[in-house]
């Protein structure tokens, strides 16, 4: 019976730096010894991306057309998207974005179907998508609406440092329109369980930040702190959780404070974003918690300037890979001593 870990991953934008990154990393020795890659897209884009990346020696592909039809110890493709549409790397255009598209509702209605086991995501662009019709502002919301959850969390994550979002993907100007007492508290307990079941931290510390500059300095820039920040943390905190702040965000990340923590939640995509990648760009994760599915993505864009010249760096892909591997075991073991707690009891 196969055992190894069934990971299918998303094209993306085929003029964005996806197939680049995808071949490098998939090309890693590591890859197959882990798990068996299943890449949603098309096998004549493959094969063009695959003739610009000068470094990578025998890397081979089973082609396939369905998920159903795998070579456990290779690196599959099914082939979903077809031959007609064209690679112009750097390039936003229709045939990108519609391919991107087609790739990942494939990928989804396997996941959906136990065909594959986590879920991972190349970057598309989102103006591009929209512009296609795409009703959603990213893959956090997508996903969401395809597994009926109306309230996930986004989280950018490598090995010392996470950081969620209470709000993700809406203007500035909507931001404290957004924010209450009972949203701020929800991503709190999805941040907490999702540390415990995915990440087997038993006991997690949850740093959360302020909204206004200085967190509100005692109510003189801003009252969010009082009425609805700190209200939340207590509330948490009566539940057990270990929540912390709110903390002035900039002295909190100048100072290194994130690293007495477990997690830290922010209020907004920025806010959040921002320290992250200036902290952790080429090895960071975007995790989307709080989902019935696994679902990974590396913390990049389609980076349209790179596209085609053979630079892009796979490391965040590979680390995308990697901890939607480990999550998905670090799920099906707590599931494991669950039911031995029950069988106990």
């Amino acid at each position: 019976m196969h055992k190894k870990i069934i990971v299918g991953i998303t094209q993306g934008d085929t003029n964005g730096i996806g197939y680049e990154v995808l071949i490098k990393a998939l090309a890693d020795s590591r890859i197959n010894e882990l798990c068996t890659p299943v890449i949603y897209g098309s096998s004549r884009l493959m094969g063009f991306y695959k003739k610009m990346s000068a470094g990578v020696e025998n890397f081979n592909v089973h082609i396939t057309q369905s998920a159903s039809d795998l070579h456990y110890k290779m690196v599959n493709l099914v082939n979903c998207v077809p031959d007609q549409f064209m690679a112009e790397p750097g390039k936003m255009t229709e045939d990108g974005a519609q391919a991107a598209l087609q790739a990942l509702e494939r990928a989804v209605d396997d996941l959906r179907g136990g065909k594959i086991h986590v879920l991972v995501t190349a970057p598309f662009n989102k103006q591009n998508m929209s512009r296609e019709g795409f009703a959603f502002p990213g893959h956090t919301e997508y996903l969401a609406n395809a597994f009926g959850k109306a309230a996930p969390l986004m989280i950018l994550c490598n090995e010392s440092l996470r950081v969620g979002v209470v709000t993700g993907h809406i203007p500035v100007s909507q931001i404290h329109r957004e924010l209450t007492k009972e949203k701020i508290l929800q991503k709190i307990l999805l941040l907490d369980k999702t540390l415990k079941e995915d990440f087997t931290i038993r006991q997690p510390k949850i740093a959360v930040l302020g909204l206004n500059p200085h967190a509100g300095d005692g109510g003189l820039i801003g009252s969010e702190e009082q009425e609805i920040i700190t209200p939340a943390i207590e509330e948490a905190d009566k539940s057990g959780i270990l929540a912390f702040g709110p903390y002035p965000a900039d002295g909190f990340f100048a100072a290194a404070e994130y690293r007495k923590f477990d997690a830290v939640l922010a209020m907004y995509h920025d806010q959040g974003l921002i320290p992250f990648k200036a902290l952790s760009f080429h090895q960071g994760v975007n995790f989307t918690a709080g989902l019935p599915v696994i679902r990974t993505s590396p913390d990049h864009g389609t980076a349209y300037r790179l596209a085609g010249e053979d630079k892009a760096s796979p490391e965040s892909m590979l680390a995308a890979i990697f901890m939607a591997c480990d999550i998905y075991r670090n799920r099906r073991r707590n599931q494991e001593i669950e039911a031995e707690k029950l069988h106990e009891g």
